[in-house]
């Protein structure tokens, strides 16, 4: 039988389906803004947010401003652009404090193993606040491990660099072959764990991506078939 002292996890479209939360809070934003005063189509606006993302990256602090750069100034004639940003912003917070939730079996396969004595941590990539934040939104503070928590830009180091994971173990003190690590992308979350002798899981429950490098140990497309991997495969004491 397959031994584990510990479990980490990727954040986005591991945990939550951020992908999808994201389209629906810019949608939001790019209504309010329109609400605001501003004189364009849904979809041009919708469109030209999204290339600004594309461009910039989605840890960038000011898309909207950026956008508003983008526009035809008549769509703006008359309006004060600071108030027009604040109803995006506004209405995109406001989507996140209504709709960020975890997956359906995120808290109670957590809570078990955290029962059962097994090191929860989190590896994760963007900027420390936000996805600090994710955390805290999600309720999933008080199961993981405070000292396992590894955020890129935290550490100073990236994915698909293996060093993020390399650290990660050395900190919290676990030898790989006897830790997991349970993310989305196979290219970030299968290929650099695996390559240090982690046991790799992809999570497809949003399945955003191909698996073209280094087959993982194991896929999943819920937390219960999670649940029941733990258990019967590694001998995880969880029900």
């Amino acid at each position: 039988m397959l031994g584990l002292d510990a479990v980490f996890f990727d954040i986005d479209d591991t945990l939550c389906a951020t992908t999808a939360f994201a389209q629906r809070a810019r949608r939001n934003a790019v209504r309010a803004m329109i609400s605001a005063g501003v004189r364009a189509r849904e979809d041009d606006v919708y469109g030209e947010l999204e290339q600004v993302i594309a461009e910039f990256s989605s840890n960038y602090e000011h898309h909207f401003d950026k956008l508003l750069l983008r526009l035809d100034p008549s769509a703006l004639d008359h309006l004060n652009p600071a108030l027009v940003v604040a109803a995006g912003v506004a209405a995109y917070h406001d989507t996140k404090f209504r709709e960020l939730q975890p997956f359906p079996g995120v808290h109670s396969l957590l809570r078990d193993l955290r029962a059962a004595a097994t090191k929860l941590g989190i590896i994760t990539h963007g900027l420390t606040v936000k996805q600090a934040e994710k955390l805290v939104r999600l309720g999933l503070v008080p199961y993981l491990d405070p000292e396992a928590i590894f955020i890129s830009d935290q550490i100073g180091v990236a994915k698909p660099n293996p060093k993020l994971y390399q650290t990660a173990l050395e900190r919290s003190r676990v030898r790989p072959e006897r830790a997991m690590y349970v993310g989305d992308n196979p290219a970030n979350d299968v290929a650099p764990p695996r390559s240090l002798g982690m046991r790799t899981c992809w999570a497809r429950l949003v399945d955003r991506h191909t698996c073209d490098g280094p087959a993982p140990d194991h896929e999943i497309r819920s937390f219960d078939e999670l649940r029941a991997l733990l258990r019967d495969r590694y001998d995880v004491a969880i029900p």
